[in-house]
């Protein structure tokens, strides 16, 4: 008798074992980022309001907070310094720079060291970079020519990575050019090259105290980019590779996957998927309401970003990522 179900997938799903062998998608604790935020303000470390286990450090406790993340897989992080003072002009980085060179002089090459690149924690107005004079639009060549500055001093601070979030136009040429003029030519780029205007930075912004509040610009819209543009995520991706960026990124990330997907096919640089604040915030939200299996939750959505040809994930809950990992229900 002809066989009535010829493509029978359901022996591929008989039992944990050949759920295994079947498997297309594998997570890796090696491959996550941990975000840290270290601010100027605080004598003690804060948590973040909607965060669970986040919290805003002190120059002194983030360095238990590596070691305690260390503990539990992490080597790899990705540095917000949130400075006491706001400036139009005249900036000062020494506050980030100092962060960096305790922390690389603490724990060396134990581990790896990414550096925001932002303005927004500086700026008395919450912008990515310098306003005109009546804060109608966002000046590209000045910002980044101190963007590029601010990346030379991380980078001789001891940042093993700079990570541009600020989305102005060639601004992953100016840094990979002064980079090399001073000899810093191992130190890479992480560039924000697909960064949209985006409702799900909320927490973030409270930690980093870098919410916009121009009475010009209301918002990010005339710099980061739209979720209703492909081709201009695509685009600026693409020009961020050429320009010398070594990865790329997407944030937010997992209502993102179709971009993460597009430039994975479309280019050889790993791809990193940035599961924001809000994305974050939400599965905390929701388990702490009893809606959802926290843990589960997290895996769910990390799986999903590898599937979409995610190579880097930089998520909040990094530091459970191995042991998480270790007890995936197949």
């Amino acid at each position: 008798m002809e066989n009535k179900y010829p493509m029978n997938q359901r022996r591929l799903r008989a039992n944990i074992h050949i759920r295994e062998l079947a498997s297309t998608v594998v997570l890796d604790h090696k491959k996550f980022i941990q975000p840290l935020f270290v601010n100027q303000n605080l004598t003690e470390r804060k948590d973040v309001p909607g965060m669970g286990d986040i919290w805003s450090d002190t120059i002194i406790s983030v360095k238990e907070t590596i070691k305690s993340d260390m503990k539990n897989g992490v080597t790899k992080f990705l540095l917000f310094p949130v400075p006491k003072d706001k400036y139009d002009q005249d900036f000062n980085f020494d506050f980030a720079v100092k962060v960096v060179k305790e922390i690389k002089a603490e724990f060396n090459s134990n581990i790896w060291l990414a550096c925001d690149l932002c303005l927004c924690s500086y700026t008395s107005h919450g912008h990515c970079g310098i306003l005109s004079p009546d804060h109608s639009r966002l000046l590209n060549a000045p910002t980044v020519s101190l963007l590029s500055d601010y990346a030379l001093k991380l980078a001789r601070a001891g940042a093993d990575c700079i990570a541009p979030s600020d989305m102005t136009d060639g601004r992953i040429k100016a840094i990979r050019q002064i980079l090399d003029n001073y000899e810093l030519d191992h130190v890479s780029i992480m560039s924000y090259s697909s960064k949209f205007s985006s409702q799900y930075y909320g927490p973030f912004r409270d930690a980093c105290d870098s919410a916009p509040n121009s009475h010009g610009l209301k918002n990010r819209k005339t710099y980061q980019i739209s979720p209703q543009n492909l081709n201009d995520a695509l685009e600026s991706s693409f020009r961020d590779a050429a320009e010398g960026a070594d990865m790329l990124m997407v944030k937010p990330a997992a209502l993102y996957n179709d971009i993460i997907s597009a430039i994975k096919q479309n280019t050889n640089k790993p791809v990193a998927a940035y599961h924001v604040s809000g994305e974050y915030a939400s599965i905390e939200l929701m388990a702490n309401a009893g809606l959802l299996d926290k843990e589960k939750a997290h895996i769910e959505t990390w799986t999903s970003l590898v599937r979409s040809g995610a190579d880097i994930v930089i998520s909040y809950a990094s530091r459970h990522a191995k042991e998480w990992i270790s007890r995936i229900e197949m």
